[in-house]
């Protein structure tokens, strides 16, 4: 089969090739599905588990992207809750090959089935972001209605999605980012919009929830925005700064097939929807995340054609 992978940790996103692999087979509790459609995040190839396995042994050239949506084509002994021939969106094991592949291997819990009516370029844009912006909210920070809610990049995969489900659970939203996501940010929902090059985050206030994306300078900054018994959480890096009265908290997304299922009947609903930028062909997948220039939504891979 074809797959796109990585050999070289310094090569960054030029370092993936298109190669030809074995057809992947499938342990206990997996399920090989035929990847319709893929996800990949360039700060994927900082991950440990990109380049060794779970007994931290090298194991390139490996295979990777995240998120995919496809079809069961075999069942791993003992798996159960899936059928071969079925629709299914999820993510891939962390420290396994991953979704850039024609075939891929994952553990049947990390996914949940996909309604006829979504379409697999639109579901794979979805796992990652979406359960992350979940987890993040509600799981984490436990926002209610009534709440405020700062979202930095708020126009991006986990923003767009953050923006979408604060909204809906009757919170107020401020989106951040640069001065062209402003119309997205506020087209998705958001209340009102800062842009971060030309505003800064002096004179906001306090908010009850700060959802940080980004790291950095901005993370250290927002601590001071959260107010007394609020939650900052941040999926950029572990936290070293702590809002003075309130919790702070970094996480990694954890996969979810409750909330998958969760998320695909937003989707079918009308009430979540993804941004979906370039869709590109898998051979060209090096080329479609070559950081060039900043393209609107999420990157998607056509891997098999519908």
């Amino acid at each position: 089969m074809q797959a796109i992978t990585v050999q070289d940790r310094d090569a960054g996103v030029s370092g993936l090739t298109l190669s030809e692999l074995p057809h992947p087979r499938a342990a206990e509790n997996d399920v090989i599905v035929e990847v319709h459609a893929a996800g990949f995040t360039p700060g994927e190839l900082d991950w440990p588990g990109t380049w060794t396995d779970r007994a931290g042994r090298d194991r390139t050239p490996s295979v990777p992207g995240h998120e995919l949506s496809g079809v069961v084509t075999e069942l791993g002994y003992g798996t159960t809750g899936l059928a071969v021939g079925q629709r299914v969106f999820g993510v891939t094991d962390w420290a396994r090959n991953g979704s850039l592949a024609q075939y891929t291997a994952v553990e049947a819990r990390n996914l949940a089935p996909l309604p006829a009516d979504v379409d697999h370029l639109t579901a794979a844009a979805l796992p990652i972001s979406g359960l992350t912006a979940w987890q993040a909210l509600f799981d984490h920070a436990h926002l209610t209605t009534g709440q405020s809610v700062l979202i930095h990049g708020a126009a991006g995969g986990v923003g767009s999605i953050a923006v979408q489900l604060a909204r809906e659970v009757g919170a107020r939203v401020i989106g951040t980012g640069r001065a062209g996501d402003r119309d997205t940010a506020l087209a998705l929902g958001a209340d009102a919009f800062v842009d971060l090059q030309a505003e800064g985050l002096a004179g906001l206030g306090e908010v009850d929830v700060v959802l940080d994306v980004i790291g950095g300078e901005i993370l250290e900054r927002s601590t001071a925005l959260v107010r007394p018994g609020g939650t900052l959480v941040t999926i950029a890096e572990p936290v070293t700064v702590h809002p003075r009265d309130g919790r702070a908290v970094f996480f990694v997304v954890e996969p979810d097939r409750a909330c998958l299922a969760d998320l695909a009947q937003r989707l079918r609903d009308g009430r979540l929807k993804p941004i979906v930028g370039a869709v590109r062909p898998l051979a060209e997948a090096a080329s479609a995340f070559t950081p060039d220039k900043r393209t609107p939504g999420k990157t998607i891979i056509r891997v098999t054609e519908d």
